[in-house]
């Protein structure tokens, strides 16, 4: 690993400004939208997904709106885990550290667990879970060497409880980042680096189709800057929007499961 230089974070406290911010899943949906909040605030970007020309579009757009901002972007399957390694050390050379990693790529399928669509679950939980790990380990090594840095995990409401239907592995998909970053959270109690977990309920995005909105869906601009607020607060766990998620993750929680199961 190159040598690394002294962060803004290194230098301050929790309340500092990071400036320098990896986001992957950032060619669309919640990615998109962290990247265009953060870029409005003046915030360096690193910028991965599978669709680079995507990718290459927003990052021209958002300099010519953000012209003293520098923003790399690189093309990124994040289940190509040594590939997840490369990326995040080549954006960390390309902008002179990484102040904050956004583990936000992920996959929202699913089929009910034993009707013959393994293939579709399966997948569900590499991306969610093991590439979420291998986006993780290749941040807190950067935050290690760095002696500081935030990690941030998007989870998902689903993650309250076991769901069905279609939502049984992104549940638990979603549970087992929730856990996985709380470790990172515990490991780390002790030093400066920050890990914060989000859990989005229903956010309308350009993945959300019609079909699926429900009458606790909010907009894309309420939601996604709900996720920025609580990310720059750097929170623990955060539920978001607060009004209704927080009470209704209280319900998930403790509701009956065939109450909870008719919710979903």
């Amino acid at each position: 690993m190159a040598p690394l230089r002294a962060t803004r974070a290194s230098r301050a406290s929790k309340a500092a400004i990071r400036k320098s911010i990896l986001i992957t899943g950032a060619s669309s949906g919640l990615g998109e939208g962290m990247a265009r909040r953060f870029a409005a605030l003046g915030r360096d970007l690193a910028l991965c997904a599978r669709r680079e020309d995507r990718l290459i579009s927003l990052r021209d757009e958002l300099l010519a709106q953000n012209p003293g901002i520098r923003i790399g972007v690189r093309a990124l399957d994040v289940n190509d885990h040594p590939r997840v390694f490369e990326v995040f050390e080549q954006l960390r050379q390309e902008l002179g550290g990484l102040d904050r990693v956004i583990v936000n790529a992920g996959l929202g399928k699913g089929q009910p667990i034993g009707t013959g669509r393994f293939k579709v679950n399966i997948q569900t939980a590499n991306t969610n879970f093991t590439a979420a790990l291998a986006q993780c380990e290749a941040a807190v090594e950067i935050f290690r060497a760095q002696r500081a840095g935030h990690l941030v995990v998007i989870s998902s409401m689903s993650a309250m409880r076991g769901l069905p239907r279609n939502l049984t592995t992104y549940a638990a998909s979603k549970a087992g980042v929730t856990a996985l970053a709380e470790g990172i959270r515990a490991e780390l109690l002790k030093t400066p680096i920050k890990v914060s977990t989000v859990m989005p309920g229903y956010i309308a995005t350009d993945l959300s189709s019609t079909a699926s909105r429900t009458p606790l869906m909010v907009s894309a601009e309420k939601g996604i800057s709900a996720m920025v607020n609580a990310i720059e607060a750097e929170k623990a766990v955060a539920k978001v929007p607060g009004w209704p998620w927080i009470p209704v993750g209280f319900a998930m929680r403790h509701l009956p499961l065939r109450i909870v199961a008719r919710m979903a």
